[in-house]
Parts: C-alpha cells; sequence; structure tokens
C-alpha cells in the first residue's frame, strides 16, 4: 500500500521565506506586473503563433502577424465602442430632462425615510436649548451655492488628458515592448529555463512549461467565448426590450467582464441607470437589472466554475481565492490576472517539490484516493458522503469492484492506523457504524429495508452484526436448506473481527448476483453437522490468514476439507495483506488463491457454469 509522503512542517525560515516573497511582490510590482503581463500574453498568444509558423511563415513575420490580428481585434472593439459612445453622448441633452427628473425622484425615495424617523423622534424627544426644530432636518433647506470652478483653456485641458493617460500608456508600451522581446527569444528563454532546473530535469521542465501555456491558452479561450456569449445575450435581450444602443452595452458587458466581479457590477449598473434615463418610469431599469442579474448568476455560479475549473485544472473556490489575492496585492492588474498567475503556480507545483501545496490546495481535484477518500469520512461517521459517492460508481460497476477498490482498501488504511494507536474509541465507533450502514444500503440482503438505518457499533464485531441481521431475517442457516445439490457458497473465517467482516462483505457481494453465499465464523457447530448436506455446499470461502494466525487457519482449513470434501476451498488475498504471510506458506492448504471480491465473483460464476453444462 503506497502512501503520500508526510508534507514537510513549517520552519521559521519558510516562514521568513514566505513573508520576503509577498515583500518583493507588493513593493516590486511596478517592475514585476508588467513583466507578468508579457509572460501571459506570449502564453496566450503562443497558439496562434504556432498557427502562422505551420503556413510557413519564419519567426518574425509570425510575430508581426500574431501583434497585428490581436491589434487589430482590439482596434476594432475600441472604434465600435468609441463610435456608440459618441452617439450617446450627441443623445444626451435630450435625456438631461429625464436624468433630472430621475435624481429629484431618487434624492425623494432617499430623504423620506429620515425625515420619518426625524419627525418620530422629534415627537419624543424634546429640543436642545436654543435650537428651532427647523434645524433637525429640513427638507427645504437648500445648500450654499458652489463656487463654479474656474474654465480651463485648451492648453490646460491637453495637459490634464496627458497627464491621466500618460502612464497606462507608457506601461501598454512596455508590455508590448516585453512581448515582442520574449515572442522573438522563446526558444532561447525555453533553454534558459531547463539549464536554471538542470540537465537531469530537463523532461520535467518542458513538460511543465507546455501545462503552463496549454492551462493559460485554455482559460483565456473559455473566458473568451462565456464573455462573448454574455455580451450578445445581453445586446440582443436589451434590444429586445426597446432599449437604445444595445450594441454598445453589448460590447460593454462582454470587455468589462474581463475584469472579475467588478466588471459585471459596472456594466449592470450603467445598463439599468441608461434605461432609466430613457423610460419615463421605473418598469425598463426594473427589467434590465433583472434580466442582467439574471443571466450574471446563471454564468457566474453554473457555468463558470464549472468551465474554468476544467480549462485551467483549478477549482472554483481557487478561482476566487486567486482574485482576492492578486488583487489585493497588485490591485487591479493583479485582478485581471489573477486566474492566468495562478494556473502556473498549480502546474509548477505538479513538477516542483516545493510548489506543491499550492497544487493541493488549488487543484481542481484533491490527489485523495477512493479508499482515502472513503477512509477520511469513515471517521467521521459521514456515511451520506460516502453513499453519494458510491451511487455513481455503482452504476457503472459492481459491488464486488466497490469493495476491491474503495471500500477494503479504505479498511486497510484503517486497520494500519489502528495498528499503531492512531484512531481513538470514537472514531473506531464511527468507522464500524459507517461499514455497516455503508453494507446494508448498498448490498441489502433478501427481505432488507433499503432505507438506511444508523447503527450504533462501539464496541461490536461489524461482520458479526451484520450476519445477525441476515440471520434475523432468513434464519439460522441464512436462507433454506432445500436447495439443489453444489448451489450454496461459504464464506467462513476465523472468530476474528476482520475474517468476520470480510466473509460478510463477501456473502453479500455475492448474492447481489443472486449467488446463494452464506457467511458462517468457525470453528463449524459439529454437533449439529448433518454430513448429507455436505453436498449442497460447491465452494467455501476463506479470508487469506493473517501473521500469526496462520496455524489455527491450518487446522480450521483441515476440519473443512474434512466437513466438506467435495466442495472447492478458496482463499482471498486482500489490501494489506501482502506484508504478512507469503503465499507459498498457504496455497498448498487451498485449491486456488485469489486477490480481489471481483475474482471471486468470477470464479464462482464461471464454476456454476461449468456444473450446469
Amino acid at each position: 500500500m503506497s502512501t503520500h509522503p508526510r508534507p514537510n512542517s513549517v520552519t521559521a525560515q519558510s516562514v521568513v521565506g514566505a513573508t520576503c516573497l509577498l515583500a518583493l511582490l507588493h513593493f516590486g510590482r511596478e517592475v514585476l506586473q508588467p513583466i507578468a503581463l508579457a509572460v501571459i500574453l506570449s502564453l496566450l498568444t503562443a497558439p496562434l503563433l504556432r498557427g502562422f509558423g505551420r503556413l510557413g511563415l519564419p519567426r518574425l513575420p509570425a510575430i508581426l502577424a500574431t501583434l497585428l490580428l490581436a491589434g487589430t481585434c482590439v482596434v476594432g472593439a475600441a472604434v465600435v465602442l468609441t463610435t456608440q459612445l459618441i452617439g450617446v453622448s450627441d443623445e444626451l441633452p435630450q435625456y438631461r430632462a429625464g436624468i433630472q427628473r430621475k435624481l429629484e425622484q431618487l434624492h425623494a425615495l432617499a430623504e423620506r425615510p429620515f425625515a420619518h424617523v426625524n419627525a418620530s423622534l422629534s415627537a419624543i424627544t424634546p429640543l436642545a436649548p436654543g435650537m428651532p426644530s427647523a434645524a433637525i432636518l429640513s427638507t427645504d433647506h437648500a445648500a450654499p451655492p458652489m463656487a463654479a470652478a474656474p474654465a480651463l483653456g485648451a492648453g490646460e485641458t491637453l495637459a490634464n488628458m496627458a497627464a491621466r493617460i500618460g502612464a497606462p500608456l507608457a506601461e501598454t508600451g512596455l508590455v508590448l515592448v516585453l512581448l515582442v522581446f520574449i515572442l522573438l527569444e522563446h526558444e532561447t528563454l525555453q533553454e534558459r529555463l531547463v539549464r536554471l532546473a538542470g540537465q537531469v530535469e530537463i523532461s520535467r521542465t518542458i513538460r511543465a512549461l507546455a501545462d503552463a501555456a496549454q492551462g493559460v491558452s485554455r482559460f483565456f479561450l473559455s473566458q473568451l467565448v462565456i464573455n462573448a456569449t454574455f455580451g450578445s445575450a445581453v445586446g440582443l435581450a436589451l434590444w429586445a426590450l426597446g432599449v437604445p444602443h444595445a450594441l454598445l452595452w453589448g460590447t460593454l458587458s462582454f470587455l468589462l467582464r474581463f475584469v472579475p466581479y467588478l466588471g459585471a457590477l459596472l456594466a449592470g449598473t450603467a445598463i439599468a441607470g441608461f434605461a432609466a434615463v430613457v423610460d419615463p418610469g421605473w418598469s425598463l431599469a426594473l427589467a434590465c437589472a433583472l434580466l442582467f442579474g439574471a443571466l450574471e448568476l446563471l454564468v457566474a455560479n453554473l457555468i463558470e466554475p464549472h468551465v474554468y475549473g476544467h480549462s485551467t485544472g483549478m477549482s472554483p473556490l481557487a478561482v476566487t481565492v486567486s482574485a482576492l489575492f492578486w488583487g489585493t496585492l497588485w490591485g487591479p492588474v493583479g485582478l485581471l490576472i489573477s486566474t492566468p498567475l495562478t494556473v502556473c503556480l498549480v502546474v509548477a507545483g505538479r513538477h516542483v517539490a516545493a510548489l506543491e501545496p499550492l497544487t493541493i490546495l488549488f487543484g481542481q481535484t484533491p490527489d485523495v484516493t477512493g479508499a482515502q477518500r472513503f477512509f477520511l469520512r469513515g471517521l467521521s461517521g459521514d456515511t451520506s458522503a460516502i453513499l453519494r459517492d458510491a451511487n455513481p460508481f455503482l452504476r457503472r460497476a459492481s459491488f464486488a469492484r466497490y469493495c476491491d477498490q474503495i471500500l477494503l482498501p479504505g479498511l486497510a488504511l484503517a486497520a494500519a492506523e489502528l495498528e499503531m494507536g492512531l484512531i481513538d474509541a470514537a472514531q473506531q465507533g464511527h468507522l464500524r457504524g459507517t461499514v455497516a450502514e455503508v453494507a446494508e444500503a448498498l448490498a441489502p440482503t433478501d427481505a432488507a429495508p433499503r432505507r438506511r438505518r444508523h447503527v450504533s457499533l462501539l464496541n461490536a464485531n461489524v461482520g458479526a452484526h451484520l450476519r445477525h441481521l441476515r440471520e434475523t431475517r432468513q434464519g439460522r442457516w441464512q436462507g433454506s436448506l432445500d436447495v439443489p445439490l453444489r448451489s450454496i457458497v461459504l464464506c467462513v473465517g476465523l472468530a476474528l473481527e476482520r475474517d468476520e467482516l470480510v466473509s460478510e462483505l463477501l456473502a453479500r457481494t455475492l448474492r447481489t448476483t443472486g449467488i446463494d453465499a452464506r457467511s458462517i465464523a468457525l470453528p463449524l457447530p459439529y454437533e449439529e453437522h448433518d454430513p448429507s448436506r455436505a453436498s449442497l455446499v460447491s465452494t467455501i470461502f476463506i479470508p487469506y490468514p493473517l501473521a500469526g494466525m496462520v496455524s489455527p487457519w491450518r487446522e480450521a482449513v483441515a476440519a473443512l476439507r474434512a466437513l466438506l470434501p467435495q466442495a472447492l476451498l478458496v482463499t482471498i488475498r486482500l489490501p494489506g495483506d501482502d506484508a504478512g504471510v507469503p503465499q507459498d506458506a498457504v496455497e498448498g492448504n487451498v485449491d486456488m488463491v485469489l486477490r480481489s471480491f471481483e475474482e471471486g465473483l468470477a470464479f464462482v460464476t464461471a464454476d456454476g457454469k461449468a456444473l450446469r453444462k
């Protein structure tokens, strides 16, 4: 049984290193932001660049064609947006009266509750000496007029505009220059990273770079498709409602949704505000707000978590946490590139041991097997979660495979920790109760109720308890003895909790397929044994012996041979038995050594077919 290595404990050195790294990311963002943007854009444009390369274009023309195509798309969207904005600005004078009227209505609605509260307080609270009643909250009191701002000249206006857009333009130019050089020196940079990782890590480094590029590309492609679909749906819906400039609001919704969380809020507010201006009443604004909100909730809560999770290899929670972290650290730019940056870290964690915790925390699926998940939930008694996982598994596989791949390996993990004294009494009780409830729910016996009942088994033998339930419903011999010859399969075991549980689980597994399987605990009741009934048994299954129990196991096998000489004797070596008794010490005592419940089921089925022939 393979186990994951225990993660390294947190040391003072690791805490200091993480603190220094966070400080570097925060205080060095002026330098790191353009580099991060350029690297992410290079990963985004890499598929397009490879496509041009397959067409036969040299590296430099392919880079220029890629940048030209991307720039054309950006300029086209900007032209559409600017044209529509100019149209809206030209129509603003005719909306002036509507804007003023809506502002007055909003002002009145916002002030009315406070005025009502103030009137109520004035009726029960005496005024301060010398304070006139009108001074408390007067709706007729007008604020003193504000001094008019001095008009700016053309030069000052241009200077202000240059000061506002100069820094963003300079940063954009810097990112473009870095992008061009990264694309030009793509192969050289890859070789440098390989050399930095070392000669023994070449394949791992190449695989990490390829995984990161594919993850970021898939994320941006998914985001582009989702946002374009969302913007088209918003534009068509607004056009159907009769809102002017529906193309503008659809394009704006498409662009702003690239800014996580805040972008959708700004787009929805702008659309609702514009609808309130163009409509005399509030019905159109309310309809637009409800429509946008419904679309946003549908996309954000149902579509994006699954699409982005599958396309990035990150869990939906990780997408949110990464946006919060990078947005806090780097502001709007960090919010915009939060997911691609975290994708790169998650991919790196699959290949770099120091970053593996990030992959475990933020990966799409935790690196936990079905057996480990069963064991973890069994310790807490979460039977409902185990059954939720088991039902889809059983729709595509048998209960025998479920036992082989999940239930029995999970019990092997429990046995290993129980032997080391790591499981307390309460957890043992939860685990026993969970196993009993799962067996009753997933492999019910004849006339067994299918509804799950709570089982308290703090100090009970689970196998004996399950067998007692079947004996209560079906009689002491768990069924009639008036059956055809060689039609009964016995699942027997020593008087050990492990053997009795395995025998009962195997009996239930066989019974789910229609085989007349019955479980008993050794030694057999000799005083009640009827030799004439021995011919009813075709096969006897007995669990593989544990270390230190080989002699009692051999004595039990010899007794079975004497009592049921015509039956085939089979032992099943389960997960966790590999470190015990060697197989050559067992093979001479039985007819067959099998490795799983599925092999046992196939053995009984094949033996039954041979007998029928």
